[in-house]
C-alpha cells in the first residue's frame, strides 16, 4: 500500500486538455503552489528552458532537498522523489496545463498555463524592476554636468546654465515618460494573465 497521495483534487480534474479559455481557479493555483517540489519542478523548468527528463528533474530537486550535489546522492534520495514526481506532482501539474509531461517517455515541458504560477513564485529568472538605478545615473550624471558649469569646465562652461538645466529636466521628463509606458505595458500583460485565473 502507498502512502502518496494520488487523488487529484476536483478543481484540478476538472482542467482538461482541450480547455480552450486557459483559464484556472486560484484554488488549483494555491494548490499547486503549496507543495515546495512542484514549486521546484517550475522553478527547475524556468532555468532549463527545455524539454527536460523526469530523471534529471528529480536528481536536481533531490540535490535541493538534501543539500548536496547531484553526485552525491543515494538511491534512495533520488528514488524517493523520482516516485513522487511520477506518480503525483507531475500528473497534477499536467492535468491543470502547467507542464505536458509525458509519461511513457518520462519527458516534461512548461505548459501555457505555466505563466500563472509563475507570477506567484520569486525566482531569479523574473524579471527585476530595476528603474530607480536609472533615475540614480540619470540624476548623478545631471548633477556632474551642472556642477562642471559652475566650476568653469571647459565644455561646459561655455553652455548657459539654464541650457544645461534644460537638458537635464529634459532627460528626466524622458526617463519618466519610458517608465510610464514600460509599467502600463507590463500592467496589461498581468491583467491579461489575471484575466485568465477565475
Amino acid at each position: 500500500m502507498s502512502s502518496i497521495d494520488t487523488s487529484l483534487p476536483e478543481e484540478i480534474t476538472s482542467v482538461t486538455a482541450n480547455d480552450t479559455d486557459e483559464t484556472l481557479s486560484k484554488d488549483v493555483i494555491f494548490e499547486l503552489l503549496k507543495n515546495r517540489r512542484r514549486r521546484e519542478v517550475l522553478t527547475y523548468l524556468l532555468d532549463a528552458e527545455e524539454t527536460v527528463t523526469l530523471g534529471e528533474l528529480a536528481e536536481q530537486i533531490a540535490a535541493w532537498e538534501n543539500d548536496t550535489d547531484v553526485n552525491a546522492l543515494s538511491s534512495d534520495q533520488r528514488k524517493r522523489v523520482y516516485v513522487a514526481l511520477y506518480q503525483t506532482h507531475l500528473p497534477k501539474m499536467d492535468d491543470a496545463g502547467i507542464v505536458d509531461y509525458d509519461q511513457d517517455r518520462g519527458l516534461i515541458t512548461l505548459s501555457d498555463n505555466a505563466d500563472l504560477l509563475v507570477m506567484y513564485l520569486d525566482t531569479d529568472t523574473h524579471q527585476r524592476d530595476r528603474w530607480d538605478r536609472w533615475y540614480a545615473a540619470t540624476s548623478l550624471i545631471g548633477a556632474t554636468i551642472l556642477a562642471a558649469a559652475a566650476l568653469g569646465v571647459p565644455g561646459f562652461a561655455a553652455l548657459p546654465m539654464t541650457v544645461l538645466a534644460g537638458v537635464v529636466i529634459a532627460a528626466f521628463l524622458v526617463l519618466s515618460a519610458v517608465h510610464v509606458f514600460v509599467n502600463h505595458r507590463v500592467q496589461q500583460v498581468v491583467e491579461q494573465k489575471l484575466a485568465r485565473i477565475t
